[in-house]
């Protein structure tokens, strides 16, 4: 009952967009060549303790994104499982459709609308890191800025407490069960909500993390300039370089970019000893003078020891979205006289577009020998050199 689940939905009519957008669904229109529902599915991939997706879509539409689905995935593999299901008339009814779908296992979920295309897998993280807090339920909200009247008839009834008040975003973060019961709850007892928390409230305390700005919802016209192409002004460069020495009994298996690379030598080292992604987590930090990964991530804190590398790369890809930067594409290789790499080249290649969130023409992977020259050479270790390009978003 660990694992963790997104419901996308993407199962709206859409009616305040329908003359912008010549009657196409919201969820449907296209950002930097996708559509919002699949952006919204990537910035779920990303956050690594995601194990899978439902997409609910309307019923009508269910055959043709299942097919565009499969295709999405087939060119962009994301790591998760995934299951799409059909809508139901509300809102609350197709969420309560897509938690139908959760397998057994899936202990805590968290619901997305896909006409929020810009939140970040950060904020998902923050989530899923409140729940394993010991939250039940968990929210995003931002502050209210502007002063809020309840209005009757023409009058003012009542000036609300802004300091009390918050606008509440999506994802939002449940226990399976928790949820589920207030859905069933709603059902029985005929509540109408616009949030899942609306449902959750009445059970179990909700709890509030900090929203993001920029996780704005596609709902008027004038939101329809956010989907425009994005300024990119600077080109940022960074190159990462990292080595291993082969150990013996007892010291780290071999993994590579993620993958492990069975009857590779051991790798002597503090964390997993995945030397591709330490260049790689190297280059990104270059891209905007952030360090090294040995000032974040420092071999003598006992925190690190045997650290997963793909979670210490997604913090380090975090403070490159902190900084405005944008990865665009990465060249990595890595040096080793054995074991031989060929066979698992592909998978390494897939693997760190993955992590990286990139399409899989951004990312190279190659791996070379030195002739039996050097220390890697005389098969003592292991080497990786990475170059990334990031786009600074003015």
């Amino acid at each position: 009952m660990n694992d963790i689940w997104g419901i996308i939905l993407a199962a709206g009519a859409g009616t305040r967009l329908a003359e912008a957008t010549g009657g196409e669904r919201k969820q449907y229109l296209e950002y930097k060549g996708a559509p919002l529902f699949w952006h919204c599915a990537r910035t779920f991939s990303r956050a690594a303790k995601i194990r899978g997706l439902v997409f609910v879509f309307p019923p009508e539409d269910l055959p043709s994104k299942e097919k565009e689905l499969r295709q999405f995935f087939k060119t962009e593999e994301l790591g998760v499982q995934w299951i799409a299901v059909p809508g139901g008339e509300r809102r609350q009814d197709s969420v309560r459709n897509g938690i139908a779908a959760l397998p057994r296992e899936c202990g805590r979920v968290l619901i997305h609308d896909s006409a929020r295309p810009f939140a970040s897998a950060r904020l998902v993280a923050g989530l899923i890191e409140a729940l394993e807090s010991g939250a039940r339920g968990v929210i995003p909200a931002i502050p209210v800025t502007d002063t809020v009247k309840r209005v009757a008839g023409n009058t003012v009834a009542e000036t609300l407490n802004r300091a009390e008040l918050a606008a509440v975003q999506t994802p939002q973060a449940f226990e399976t069960a928790l949820l589920k019961e207030a859905h069933d709850r709603a059902l029985t007892e005929g509540w109408e909500v616009t949030d899942d928390a609306s449902m959750v409230e009445r059970l179990a305390e909700v709890a509030v993390i900090p929203g993001e700005a920029a996780n704005v919802k596609i709902t008027v016209p004038e939101d329809l300039k956010r989907l425009e192409a994005s300024r990119v002004t600077v080109p940022c460069t960074g190159w990462g370089y990292d080595v291993h020495r082969y150990g013996g009994t007892g010291d780290r298996p071999m993994v590579l970019g993620g993958v492990p690379i069975p009857g590779g030598p051991a790798i002597v080292a503090h964390s997993d000893g995945d030397v591709l992604l330490h260049a790689l987590a190297d280059a990104i930090l270059g891209t905007f003078g952030g360090g090294d990964i040995g000032t974040h991530f420092p071999d003598n804190d006992p925190n690190f020891d045997n650290a997963d590398s793909c979670i210490l790369l997604r913090e380090v890809l975090t403070m490159a979205e902190r900084a405005g930067n944008r990865i665009v594409h990465a060249d990595l290789t890595v040096i080793a006289q054995v074991p031989r790499l060929a066979p698992h080249a592909t998978h390494i290649a897939k693997n760190l577009a993955r992590l990286l969130g990139l399409e899989a023409h951004q990312v190279n992977f190659k791996a070379t020998t030195e002739e039996k020259l050097g220390f890697t050479g005389e098969k003592k270790g292991i080497k990786a050199v990475a170059a990334v390009t990031a786009l600074r978003e003015m």
